[in-house]
Parts: structure tokens; C-alpha cells; sequence
């Protein structure tokens, strides 16, 4: 287990405001091996002329491909990855040195864990701000927790390959909460390890964000049915089924809402 290659996956689409503060971010780990494989997913912005140096340079790999949304630019990186470890990092978001590093000692030295993630130091409009109670990761069999609210950002997470072996890849038929979808596959089986430092920057508040999409909690009430459909215990079935029904009636009243003449 010491040192293994580490693939760390960074989806991008017209990002390149962004872009080159995240590969800085990885780049300056200090662990190694590690390879970093950025997939442009159809940008038309500035990316291709950020990317094509470092590329060249061997700083990363790069992969293209049209515009087919973050789920499968997420797993094209995946295909192409070599590391027995993986990471995530969304493109407006940043690591903190150590991240990688002390990701990597906690799963050596926990082989019982198939994944770990980290807390986040949180951005929205340029400020910082504090969390919520309820957004602050959990260890342990988080399950349930994780119905009401994705607990588990792929910025902050590393895993080993095998739970994607077992678990699948991202549902490239989900526009959104792909992650949410992913994360109740594994946490149905798995528990999630923690290290309770702060080592990402997540930056929000921003409209072109996917879980700033008004039709969200449809893809979730899908990633809900999907789970029912797992091998779940009662206790874990029981949950989701409170979990779809409170959802969907948010969904319908939302709809109603919606559909309403104006007076």
C-alpha cells in the first residue's frame, strides 16, 4: 500500500477562470506518484490554450471530448486512470497542501476503509463562510445521514478503485446529483472514513453550478429509486422510502407552485 500511483480526475467545461487554480493546487501536493488527468468536456472558452502547454509538458493529461456534462467526463478520466487511488477535484474548487498526503496515510493505515474524505473551508461570492451544522462530514456508516444530504463531496474524497468495481461509475443519464446517486451505491455498503481538517476550498454561490439547478431534487428522487432497488437492510429501506416520499411532495408542490396563473 505505501505509495501508491494516485489518479486524481479534474472534469472541466469553459472554466478557465478557474482551471488553472486547481491544477496549481494539485501539482503542489507534495505526495507522489501521482498523475493528474484533466478532461475538457467540449469547453469553448479559454481551456484548450491553458491545457495544451501543460500537456505538452508533461505536467498533466489531457482528454477531450464533446460536450457530454460532468458525469462523463468523470468517468472518462476514470477509464483512462491508472492509479489504484482515486481523486476528484472540481474546477472551481482547490486543495490545500497535505490533502493527498494525509488521505493516502489514512487509508494505509485503515485498510478496513474504502474511502476517505476531508472537511472544506467554504467560498460563496468571494467570502468565506461557515458551514452549517449539518454540512460538516461524518465518519462511519453515514447512510442514512446522506438520504436528506450528500454528505460526501467528490472535491474532498479519495477511494480505492474497488468501490467502483462494485458500486458502478457515474450515471451519465443524471444531469445532476450524479454524486448523490454514486455516493448512496457505495455508503449502502460501505462506511466513509474522515480526516476532520479543513485541506479543500469549495467555492459556491455561483448560478452555473449544477446543484444551483431548480429541478435538482428531481434527479435525486431518481437516485432514490435507484437505491430501492439495491439489496438495502429494512432499517436503510425504511429511511429512503421516508426520504423519496418527503421529497417528492416537495417536488409536486413545487410543480403546482409552479403551474399557477398569475393574478
Amino acid at each position: 500500500m505505501k505509495h501508491p500511483l494516485v489518479s486524481v480526475i479534474i472534469p472541466t467545461f469553459n472554466r478557465a477562470w478557474s482551471l488553472g487554480r486547481a491544477i496549481d493546487s494539485v501539482l503542489a501536493q507534495d505526495y507522489r506518484p501521482l498523475e493528474l488527468i484533466v478532461v475538457d468536456d467540449g469547453s469553448t472558452d479559454e481551456t484548450s490554450r491553458l491545457l495544451a502547454p501543460l500537456a505538452a509538458k508533461g505536467r498533466l493529461r489531457l482528454l477531450g471530448q464533446p460536450n457530454r456534462g460532468v458525469s462523463a467526463a468523470r468517468n472518462a478520466g476514470l477509464a483512462a486512470a491508472q492509479g489504484s487511488l482515486l481523486a476528484f477535484l472540481d474546477s472551481d474548487d482547490e486543495w490545500l497542501p497535505g490533502k493527498l498526503e494525509a488521505q493516502v496515510e489514512f487509508l494505509e493505515h485503515h485498510p478496513e476503509q474504502g474511502l476517505v474524505q476531508t472537511q472544506e473551508r467554504w467560498y460563496r461570492g468571494g467570502r468565506r463562510v461557515n458551514p452549517g451544522r449539518r454540512h460538516r462530514k461524518l465518519a462511519g456508516d453515514i447512510f442514512i445521514p446522506s438520504l436528506s444530504l450528500c454528505l460526501i463531496s467528490p472535491s474532498a474524497v479519495m477511494l480505492r478503485r474497488e468501490l467502483l468495481d462494485e458500486a458502478g461509475l457515474f450515471d451519465e443519464d443524471l444531469p445532476a446529483a450524479e454524486d448523490y446517486d454514486l455516493w448512496l451505491r457505495i455508503l449502502a455498503r460501505h462506511p466513509a472514513g474522515l480526516i476532520d481538517r479543513e485541506l479543500v476550498i469549495r467555492h459556491g454561490g455561483r448560478p452555473d453550478q449544477l446543484s444551483a439547478r431548480p429541478a435538482l431534487d428531481r434527479w435525486r428522487i431518481l437516485a432514490l429509486e435507484k437505491i430501492l432497488r439495491a439489496d438495502l437492510s429494512p432499517e436503510r429501506r425504511r429511511a429512503a422510502e421516508a426520504e423519496l416520499a418527503r421529497r417528492q411532495a416537495i417536488y409536486d408542490a413545487g410543480l403546482q407552485k409552479r403551474s399557477r396563473p398569475n393574478t
